[in-house]
This record gives structure tokens, C-alpha cells and sequence, in this order.
């Protein structure tokens, strides 16, 4: 079952159940996901481009809820909470630390790097490998780990 259908039939249920925030999010997550493939020209999106997209929504919500954690907005702090839990359950299951930490370790003897100024091309090589399954912040902060 492709994203597009998943969300249509979530969004079948959410109006069943009567649940408006969970609606509203499946909603703005296909408004997301047709806007991209109106971008790119395409009839529907490849696994990749969706996943793609959705790495973008998460981002976007972690952004805006530390904004409003800062700004001490507690009433807004719940809403983006709520919605990106939503958001995230479309997301495949994230890799665990180890699992990265096992990961990088491979890539970086696969490229043959050995100090940080070849981070980039740890980069370069690793991100295609976790793509919607590990946060990129922690990814790079790992790298830089093991390239000291």
C-alpha cells in the first residue's frame, strides 16, 4: 500500500472517530505530497520522494516546537507534539544509536576516512544509507565523533 492510499484510508477513520487534529494533519501531509509531485512534474512520487517530504514535515515540527519551548507557548508546544507524533508514524522505524554508531563505523572505513576533513565525504556516503530512518543532526554529530 502506497503513503497516498495509507493516508486516505487514516483519514477515512479519523473522520469515523471524529478526530480533528489527526485529520487536519493527514490532510496537510497529502497537500504536502501533491504539491511535490506538481514541483517535480510527476503523477505520483517514488518511496524515496515521499519519504523525502515527510523528513521535511518532521523537521519542520521539531523546528517550530523548539521555537515555542524558547518562547515558553505551552498551549502551542501540545499541538505540535500531537501532530508530529502523527507526522512520525508514517515515518519507516528508526535506527537506534547503536545501530547508527554500527553504521558510520562501516562508512567510514568504506571511504577510507580518517580525519574530520573527511567528513563530507562520510556525509556524502551515509545520509543516502539512513534517509528517514536517523535525524541528520545526530548523524553529523556522530561522524564528527568517530573522525576525532
Amino acid at each position: 500500500m502506497s503513503l497516498l492510499e495509507r493516508l486516505n484510508e487514516d483519514m477515512k477513520q479519523a473522520m469515523k472517530n471524529k478526530q480533528k487534529d489527526r485529520l487536519s494533519v493527514i490532510r496537510m501531509l497529502k497537500a504536502a505530497l501533491q504539491n511535490e509531485a506538481i514541483k517535480l512534474g510527476k503523477q505520483e512520487l517514488t518511496e524515496d520522494e515521499e519519504l523525502t517530504v515527510l523528513s521535511r514535515e518532521v523537521k519542520q515540527r521539531k523546528d517550530s516546537l523548539q521555537e515555542f519551548e524558547n518562547a515558553g507557548r505551552e498551549d502551542l508546544v501540545e499541538k505540535i507534539r500531537t501532530e508530529l507524533t502523527y507526522v512520525e508514524s508514517y515515518m519507516p522505524k528508526q535506527l537506534t544509536e547503536e545501530e547508527l554508531t554500527e553504521l558510520i563505523q562501516q562508512t567510514i572505513t568504506e571511504v577510507n576516512a580518517s580525519t574530520k576533513a573527511d567528513m563530507g565525504k562520510v556525509m556524502g556516503a551515509i545520509m543516502p544509507k539512513v534517509k528517514g530512518r536517523a535525524d541528520g543532526s545526530l548523524v553529523n554529530k556522530l561522524v564528527q565523533k568517530h573522525l576525532s
